[in-house]
């Protein structure tokens, strides 16, 4: 290259003359070179021809300039290719080069990397060809380049007197990305695909853009030396940023504008070669389906494109404020719409732009994000304001989930990892969003109870027991803290031992019973603290009933009851702390507990002691009770040593459930007891005892312990420890609701298995009640307690145990074992007839109603006639008026309507006869074959009257007021069922819809706010027991005549979306579904119940409905005939049954619920995937790692681990009966 550009026509030193005229005048103007002579003559011509040359170029035209014809340029490019011919030996040299292919393979970025390249190959190029021309060629050659700089392509810089921004060369073999991109390098460039958003643009009006910005980019240089920066590369690359998506680009064009075509193409040469190449496909695949779909789209007529007017004209609107426009778009380029979109304006009208369908598509989307983004405002407006608002920073947390909008209980596994993804950021924004509100209220535990939920996901094990003991050290009085802490360390199964979780039991209880006393002056007493401590004492006799240690929990309840009920008076005004001092010398006294034969209780033991001691008396010698021999525990040793265990661990845990004691008639001493573990000490139970104080508390305590028992009562569990204390698979057991709709025996607390009943999913229950030791236990419980009370309290007490022994006799009647009924029958009436007797429950209609039902229940429905008459005759002439009257005459209608063979003879039953006598008010009189039609219309217009008078005064809302709902619900169920005797089931089903309608405008009762209290009068509400009553009756109605399914499918959603955790409506739900060819309405509304409740109720019953649904259809596909018919065709069951499930266990109260890690596991075994299976237990122990349960599922599924299972149970110190190493000396005997 020449040193300096207007020198380089000159011949270099050395090279032969082609004429000696023109070589002596050339020469004579390079002498300077070689420095002999130097003519500064000479320079300073050839410096003002070059500068000449270079003021001709601000005269022309920007615009001529970049519109150059085509003609013109493709006449200059042939000038030059004429002098860029090499010669041949030159082209063999480089063609025997070893990097000429390499060469060759190089991108066209990489042949424009530096522009020096290019000049030195250009002026090697002009050397040659000049050398070659003649004389008179090669001077009027140079004459045109000194006479026109700008065609040489070089020009100096300082030699033009132009502005910088107005400086272009043009390259031969330009690279658009150089310009795009701002880069050289082809590793730097993002390859993109401009035909889908091209496309999408055109479609929008912006064609013009589109085309003129395609004419820039053809020559990129020219653009981006004369134009600086693109706008509409700025609004292309803007918009992919703001869609989230990376575009790969095709054909030739930047833009995929086909210039020949005049349209809009993503194909290119290249790739129509590789599809040449690939091999023919026989079907139809999506890329194939997609090409064939696609066409070009005609953007303009086949006019030059250097034709200023061939631009598509843009629509101008004319705008309020141009200064604003005109930063946006200085070229003014962009139309209206677009314009609106760079200033975040929505689009006022589409009068300049013709409607298509993808803007049509885009729009949904733009308005959903724009409504997601005010919303977000909204928030962080709020938050500003209000940083106080702890409600307001909740809600923002939450609202991030509505952004990420997660996939349903369905999705597939590509979804769940799309989910999973997006829900680390959505937590890293949550943790963001809860530290900012913590900064504003540090004193707050819901948002620091909402980090830790959070740091979960993040963190390790130790790090978060740290936080958690930091937070619960400076919030020591919150009862609320402290359960989800308690939950948090008993779940985390690398740190879990059942001494260790007993022991923060015990922490947390004496912590909060010194906030309570008032010892510890540096925290306040919360509301609700009482309530709170009774509700975690609960949950930790639930915890150790499930971890196996039976002893310890019944223990636990016996101290309560005698620290609650028989506390000295010397004592009552002492600490806590001080009244448990001196608890523990009566309970290591040895004197009998509550529960067993001849307690007395601390009081009497207590002042026995002042005076002296107790007097020594000779027990009763009745210690024949059948003891079980060990000897004989094992029935069959052909047995595996699996299946032996498993028998020999239930039948101790049904055995020997009870602490053992030291008999003193019998010598014992500590030391005899073979199993240590069943002696409890007074430190394992001490710190846990607490006050209370409040009668309905006391009341709670005794009726947690009969449920804790067995025994069925009215109230519910507290709703704290509801479902992690839930490990039974008898809520599914439809208790002869199918035979008997209108009279099915609902039991509260179904799901949970009480003491002595431990047993494997495929086992269930082998026993009925408890062994005569237990048996012996509940009857002197029941003694101890009924002097405790008296009057309504005192007949509930009778009520529950007489309830306890129906329960007995419907478990006989569902095993259909006649022997154990008759046995069980003569017990039950037996104690029935024995409280009857008391003095206290002669005239109390409850226990009648009970006896005559257990009665009806063991067959002897005459005997069940007699006592109801007899019941009724005693209870006088109140009429409607007695709520206990109205129950009783609505048991005995239902059930003698159950025995009706048809609707016909309805009238004139016994039923409509008990229903009229009622209304009428009177003296009951038997039933005698007839009913007048008279007293038929008196009683119709009665149950109208006494229904209006009741509604007219019925108060705001019936929480809390037992008797009057009670009341109201015997009254209307009493009417619609004489509405339905007589009238028919429209008439009936119309009272029940007026009513609901009355009770839900009184005032909001969802099932879920009850769900808040703690289970004080958690007793179903008037709504609740209407729409129960309402929906047997139409099923009952469905079974004995025609009927359309759609007004008890209606009423028992509607019901259900009120009170989702509702077990007697979800049964009644999946019985009916269950018939149903159809299962699209059902998954439906599980999956809309699902996901606007916390109850796990849905999930259950969603789940036992799908498994009812897959074993009908097994059963039909394999069915003993001689063809296989496929009746139903359902396919993927055992995914979407696993789906449900995996949803379900993610849950807030699914996660830590024994019930249905067990469902999930017995599910996998029996399809089947045992491998599967075995890792499902690992994982539902890091969550449930004290129930006993799962071990034992475990024995039966993985016979083969019974070693390895047991010395798991052994580590986490829960409760093993019999340990392999007593086995093993069993088996030997």
């Amino acid at each position: 290259m020449a040193l300096f550009p207007a020198f380089a026509c000159a011949a270099e030193p050395g090279e032969p003359s082609t004429s000696s005229g023109e070589g002596s005048r050339k020469a004579a103007e390079l002498d300077w070179l070689s420095n002999p002579s130097f003519s500064s003559e000479d320079a300073l011509l050839l410096h003002q021809r070059a500068t000449e040359g270079a003021n001709l170029t601000p005269e022309k035209s920007p615009l001529l300039t970049r519109t150059t014809s085509r003609s013109e340029l493709s006449g200059e490019s042939g000038t030059d290719e004429s002098l860029k011919q090499p010669s041949k030996k030159r082209k063999k040299k480089k063609k025997k080069h070893h990097h000429y292919k390499k060469a060759k393979k190089k991108t066209r970025g990489d042949s424009s990397n530096s522009e020096s390249d290019v000049d030195i190959k250009d002026i090697k190029d002009k050397d040659a060809g000049s050398g070659r021309n003649h004389k008179k060629g090669a001077a009027v050659n140079l004459d045109k380049k000194t006479s026109n700089p700008t065609s040489s392509r070089i020009v100096w810089l300082d030699d033009i007197q132009a502005s910088t921004t107005e400086t272009f060369i043009i390259d031969k073999k330009p690279d658009p990305s150089n310009w795009a991109y701002k880069s050289l390098y082809q590793r730097d460039i993002p390859r993109l695909q401009a035909c889908e958003l091209i496309e999408l643009l055109a479609g929008g009006g912006h064609m013009g853009q589109i085309q003129k910005h395609d004419f820039v980019v053809r020559n990129p240089r020219f653009c981006y030396r004369s134009l600086g920066e693109c706008p509409f590369c700025s609004l292309l690359f803007s918009f992919c940023q703001k869609e989230k998506r990376r575009y790969k680009r095709k054909g030739e064009s930047c833009l995929s504008i086909d210039a020949k075509k005049q349209s809009i193409t993503s194909d290119s040469s290249a790739s129509k070669k590789k599809q040449l190449q690939r091999q023919p496909e026989r079907y139809f695949t999506k890329d194939n389906v997609k090409m064939l779909n696609t066409d070009g789209m005609p953007v303009c007529s086949k006019i030059s494109l250097s034709d200023p007017t061939a631009f598509i004209p843009i629509c101008q609107v004319e705008t309020d404020d141009p200064s604003d426009t005109t930063e946006l778009n200085p070229l003014g380029i962009y139309d209206s719409s677009t314009l609106q979109w760079l200033q975040g304006k929505g689009r006022k009208s589409a009068d300049c732009e013709p409607e298509n369908t993808q803007q049509t598509i885009q729009e949904p989307g733009i308005n959903i994000k724009s409504d997601l983004m005010t919303k977000v405002e909204e928030h962080n407006k709020k938050v500003r304001e209000n940083p106080g608002d702890i409600n307001a920073w909740m809600e923002f947390v939450s609202f991030q989930d509505e952004l990420m909008g997660g996939p349903g209980p369905y999705a597939g596994k590509g979804e769940q990892e799309v989910r999973r993804k997006s829900l680390k950021f959505i937590l890293e924004k949550k943790l963001a969003i809860l530290e900012r509100a913590i900064e504003s209220n540090p004193s707050n535990v819901d948002l620091k109870l909402a980090r830790l939920k959070i740091c979960a996901e993040f963190w390790e094990p130790p790090a978060l027991i740290k936080e958690w003991q930091k937070l619960i050290f400076l919030h020591p009085n919150s009862p609320e803290l402290w359960k989800k802490y308690l939950l948090f360390c008993q779940s985390q199964f690398t740190t879990f031992s059942v001494s260790k979780i007993n022991s923060l039991y015990g922490k947390c209880l004496t912590t909060l019973a010194a906030v309570r006393d008032g010892s510890m002056v540096s925290h306040p007493l919360l509301p609700g603290t009482e309530e709170a401590m009774l509700a975690i004492f609960v949950q930790q006799c639930h915890f150790l009933r499930q971890a196996g240690h039976s002893e310890k929990a019944v223990s636990l309840f016996q101290a309560l009851i005698d620290f609650t009920f028989f506390k000295p008076d010397s004592v009552k005004d002492l600490p806590t702390r001080g009244q448990v001092e001196f608890f523990e010398p009566f309970w290591d006294s040895g004197e009998p507990r509550i529960g067993e034969k001849g307690a007395r209780g601390w009081k009497a033991w207590m002042h026995q002691q002042e005076k002296g001691g107790w007097i020594a008396l000779k027990a009763d010698d009745d210690d024949d009770d059948e003891e079980i021999d060990e000897d004989q525990e094992i029935k069959d040793k052909t047995l595996p040593k699996w299946q032996i265990w498993l028998d020999i661990e239930c039948s101790r845990e049904a055995s020997h459930w009870l602490p053992w004691r030291p008999d003193k008639n019998k010598t014992e001493a500590e030391e005899d007891c073979e199993d240590p573990e069943r002696q409890v000490l007074f430190d394992d139970l001490g710190p846990s005892l607490i006050q209370i104080s409040n009668p309905d508390l006391q009341r709670q305590v005794v009726y947690s312990f009969l449920q804790f028992l067995g025994v069925p009562c009215t109230r519910k569990l507290f709703p704290s420890n509801l479902y992690i204390a839930m490990d039974e698979n008898n809520i599914f057991d439809s208790v002869l609701s199918d035979e008997k709709p209108l009279t099915s025996v609902d039991f509260p607390l179904s799901g949970f298995n009480s003491i002595g009943h431990l047993n494997t999913m495929l086992r269930g229950r082998h026993h009925i009640g408890h062994y005569k030791e237990g048996e012996e236990f509940m009857q002197n419980v029941f003694h101890v307690l009924f002097p405790l009370f008296s009057g309504k309290e005192k007949c509930n007490l009778s009520i529950c145990w007489l309830q306890y022994e129906i329960s007995k006799v419907v478990q006989c009647l569902q095993g259909k074992n006649k022997k154990k009924l008759k046995a069980q029958g003569r017990k039950s009436k037996k104690l029935a007839k024995n409280l009857l007797k008391a003095p206290d429950n002669r005239n109390h209609l409850s226990l009648w109603k009970l006896y005559a039902y257990l009665e009806w229940l063991l067959g002897n429905i005459d005997d069940a006639r007699k006592v109801f008459d007899t019941a009724l005759c005693a209870a006088g002439a109140e009429g409607l008026k007695s709520p206990q009257l109205c129950s009783l005459s609505l048991l005995y209608a239902q059930l003698e309507v159950e025995i009706l063979e048809s609707v016909e003879v309805a009238v004139v039953s016994r039923a409509a006869h008990i229903l009229t006598t009622l209304a009428e008010g009177g003296p009951y009189v038997p039933y005698s074959g007839q009913v007048l039609s008279v007293n038929v219309l008196k009683a119709r217009k009665t149950y109208e009257k006494a229904l209006q008078d009741h509604l007219s005064k019925m108060p705001v809302s019936y929480q809390g007021q037992d008797s009057d709902a009670d009341q109201l619900v015997n009254l209307v169920g009493c009417y619609a069922l004489f509405q339905y005797l007589t009238a028919g089931i429209d008439a009936a089903v119309l009272i029940y819809a007026q009513i609901s309608e009355k009770l839900e405008a009184s005032g909001p009762q969802k099932g879920e706010n009850t769900e808040e209290n703690f289970g004080i009068h958690n007793f179903p509400t008037a709504l609740e027991a209407v729409t129960l009553l309402h929906t047997n009756l139409l099923r009952f109605h469905m079974k004995i005549s025609i009927y359309p399914l759609n007004p008890l499918r209606e009423a028992l959603t509607e019901a259900l979306k009120r009170y989702p955790s509702n077990q007697s409506l979800w049964r009644s739900y999946i019985h009916v579904e269950r018939k149903s060819h159809s299962a699209s309405k059902a998954r439906r509304f599980f999956d809309g119940v699902t996901r606007s409740t916390k109850s796990l109720e849905p999930w259950l019953f969603a789940i036992q409905a799908e498994q009812m649904r897959k074993k009908l259809t097994d059963n039909v596909q394999r069915a003993d005939v001689s063809e296989v018919h496929s009746t139903i065709p359902e396919t993927g069951l055992t995914n979407r049954i696993v789906s449900l499930f995996e949803h379900a266990v993610q849950s807030e109260n699914g996660t830590h619920c024994p019930l249905l890690w067990r469902m999930y596991l017995n599910f996998l075994v029996s399809v089947g995937k045992k491998e599967e299976s075995k890792g499902l237990f690992y994982k539902a122990l890091q969550n449930c790692p004290w129930a006993k349960v799962l071990y034992m599922d475990a024995v039966e599924y993985f016979p083969d681990d019974l070693q390895e299972t047991l010395d798991l149970m052994t580590e986490k110190e829960l409760r093993v009966r019999l340990p392999m190493e007593e086995l093993d000396l069993l088996l030997e005997v």
